[in-house]
């Protein structure tokens, strides 16, 4: 353990996650150097400091009297996790794109890469009080991106979140969940199994030492890192006021594709979405090929066009179907009506009434022909 990456570990215990000044003094002093000036109160003569900003150091430099890096990187080698730090191999070099609020470090708990996870990944984020609807679709979405390669990333909460890491998961695929609490603090708890699972076969990622427990402000600030570990954010469901339109700002603030989900116009969780959707630069999703096309390779990663329901109708050669087409949607009609509307011999009308209707799409009434009521659906 270098004492750059000590230090690192040690102000993820005393600041906040992604505080600019602390991150301006680490880019001037190094880690040791900011561990150095925060026990001081001294920044150097030519740094810019505000009032409010020293205040902050004395903050710092009480925590750090209590923090004990060297505990947190033992207990987090005890089940298995890592510190990972700017620079080093497993570091997303996406997570630079936060400047002044990258973090400074992050405590991984799992088995995957997380570089090499989020080379292809997508973030999927929503209500914690969602729909069945949203929950269903948050599970398909991710389990369809996962058997395309795609790594889902998510926030570990309830609803949204937890169904799209579940959908991953159940398709063998990697999932990250960015949480605001330490990777050994199952929280929310109902929500243990699958925080166990996630460590076992994916990913877990905190800007917090272990044993750190949330509060709800920290759950607002990782949603900028689930923005910037992705190539896109799709809502799923959001309220007005969600969470979800944070990660949704982080998102388009980092120049990321933002996605959003439609929903019911009845439901308060499609508020948020439907906000989003009004502004240009939100694209409305509603398979996984579109998301995939929305984030994957220019020209190549294209979502087929939906495929529409071939009509027994369709099937007809071009003149019975233009017979058909004459037909009134109500009522009855003759042969000379019919043909002077498709514009076609008399002959070539009563020589195509005995297949219409042997195919089931006319019958014969006291005025004429009139169209069957299975025929009478939308053309």
């Amino acid at each position: 353990m270098t004492p750059e990456r000590a230090a690192r570990a040690a102000l993820t215990a005393v600041a906040e996650p992604g505080d600019a000044f602390l991150n301006r003094i680490v880019g001037r002093c190094g880690a040791e150097g900011a561990l150095d000036v925060i026990r001081s109160g001294a920044v150097p003569a030519d740094f810019p400091t505000a009032p409010k900003e020293i205040q902050r150091l004395e903050h710092w430099r009480i925590r750090l009297a209590a923090a004990e890096p060297d505990r947190d990187l033992a207990v987090c080698a005890q089940f298995g996790g890592r510190l990972v730090c700017p620079g080093e191999p497993e570091w997303p070099t996406t997570l630079d794109d936060l400047g002044g609020e990258r973090p400074y470090a992050l405590w991984l708990r799992g088995p995957e890469d997380l570089r090499h996870a989020c080379l292809r990944s997508v973030a999927m984020v929503g209500s914690r009080a969602s729909s069945p609807y949203g929950q269903r679709m948050a599970s398909d979405f991710a389990s369809e991106l996962a058997d395309d390669g795609w790594t889902v990333v998510s926030g570990g909460a309830l609803g949204i979140d937890a169904a799209a890491h579940r959908g991953s998961l159940a398709a063998d695929g990697r999932t990250v969940a960015v949480l605001a609490n330490g990777v050994d603090v199952p929280y929310p708890a109902s929500n243990e199994g699958l925080f166990a699972e996630m460590a076992r076969r994916s990913l877990l990622v905190s800007e917090s030492p272990p044993g750190t427990h949330p509060h709800r402000l920290r759950f607002l600030v990782r949603n900028r890192v689930i923005a910037a570990l992705s190539r896109g954010s799709v809502i799923v469901e959001a309220e007005a006021r969600s969470g979800a339109l944070n990660t949704a700002a982080w998102a388009r603030k980092l120049g990321r594709v933002l996605m959003a989900m439609p929903g019911p116009v009845t439901s308060r969780s499609s508020v948020g979405c439907h906000q989003l959707l009004r502004q240009e630069d939100t694209v409305l999703v509603s398979r996984t090929e579109e998301i995939i096309e929305a984030v994957g390779r220019l020209g190549v990663d294209l979502a087929p066009p939906p495929q529409t329901p071939v009509l027994p109708r369709d099937r007809l050669e071009p003149v019975t179907r233009a017979v058909l087409e004459a037909f009134p949607a109500r009522g009855a009609t003759g042969p000379a009506a019919l043909a002077a509307k498709a514009g076609m011999p008399l002959a070539a009308i009563n020589a195509k009434l005995g297949l219409l209707a042997a195919s089931g799409f006319i019958e014969r009434a006291p005025s004429g022909w009139r169209l069957t009521k299975s025929a009478r659906s939308p053309r």
